[in-house]
């Protein structure tokens, strides 16, 4: 069993359900709404904690009644949250989400409470980083944060995986050097390199990008077209699994907590283990909501089976 620590963003997710996206100056009604449990960080946890990894969460929520229930969530799902903080400086962070008939949703944060975790945050449950298998973070808290945090794996011989989301036009180059999997979607790696990811020479030539920054494994994501993989001899495209979209929000985030769960530190399993967490992700898309529509394990085997 891995163990698997993010540091990263807690969001409650709320879900405005429309037919599309209203154009400049339009007004249009919402054909429901709801609420959910989100946020990447939180996102990613969920997953690799549903697919069996021993999961440990580091991160801020507000003093209010949503930072209780997100820390019930986690605690809900085998998440240790002692190293969730409680801040009175900030409410609990919140998405809201344009959700599309077709699936395809647009998001807007208030990062709130996950903009105050910092470095001394991080240096007080050093021990925990250090016990991983692990270290998994994205970009909705504070860089500084994260790269503390990468610091102390690496020193440790930690395996970190790197999401960078949402996109960023600059990644401290320090950070990609202390970062092991790099795990970007195509919109993401295109902000970075600069190159635009539509074929295989230029997926090679991304990829070519970060091994040259000491990134030894990286996973462009590409939506219904699968996943690109580069590590060592490896160089392949795996497929997407083809399924009637719903709700796309954290299929993405699925995708990364479940290869935290399931891929051995050594790599040796890295396709098998793409291919896990391309099944989990197929899995998110077809149900509402982040955390209710991530599946469990024995839910992602049974799938790959049929």
């Amino acid at each position: 069993m891995n163990t698997v620590t993010v540091i990263g963003s807690i969001n409650v997710d709320n879900i405005l359900h429309i037919q599309a996206l209203p154009k400049p100056g339009e007004t249009i009604a919402m054909s429901g709404y709801s609420t959910a449990g989100g946020g990447k960080g939180a996102n990613q946890a969920i997953a690799a904690a549903r697919s069996g990894a021993k999961t440990a969460f580091i991160g801020a929520v507000g003093n209010d009644a949503n930072g209780e229930y997100m820390k019930t969530q986690l605690l809900e799902n085998g998440i240790n949250v002692q190293a969730v903080k409680t801040t009175s400086e900030a409410a609990t962070g919140q998405a809201y989400i344009l959700l599309q008939s077709s699936g395809q949703n647009s998001i807007i944060i208030d990062h709130g409470a996950n903009a105050q975790v910092t470095v001394a945050d991080v240096d007080a449950v050093a021990a925990a980083i250090q016990s991983s298998t692990f270290l998994v973070t994205e970009f909705e808290t504070p860089l500084p944060a994260d790269e503390e945090a990468f610091q102390i794996a690496r020193a440790a011989g930690v395996k970190t995986i790197l999401n960078p989301a949402p996109a960023v036009a600059q990644i401290p180059e320090s950070l990609l050097r202390l970062t092991d999997i790099i795990v970007p979607n195509e919109t993401e790696s295109q902000a970075i390199t600069g190159i635009s990811v539509d074929d295989e020479p230029s997926l090679k030539a991304s990829a070519e990008y970060y091994h040259k920054l000491g990134v030894e494994t990286v996973i462009i994501t590409l939506g219904d077209r699968g996943a690109y993989v580069a590590s060592g001899n490896i160089s392949e495209l795996v497929p997407a699994y083809k399924v009637q979209a719903v709700d796309t929000t954290a299929a993405g985030d699925t995708f990364i907590g479940a290869l935290a769960a399931e891929l051995r530190p050594d790599g040796s399993n890295l396709l098998a283990a793409v291919q896990y967490a391309s099944r989990a992700a197929s899995l998110t898309v077809q149900k509402l909501g982040a955390f209710p529509s991530i599946p469990l394990r024995k839910s992602v085997l049974l799938a790959q089976k049929e």
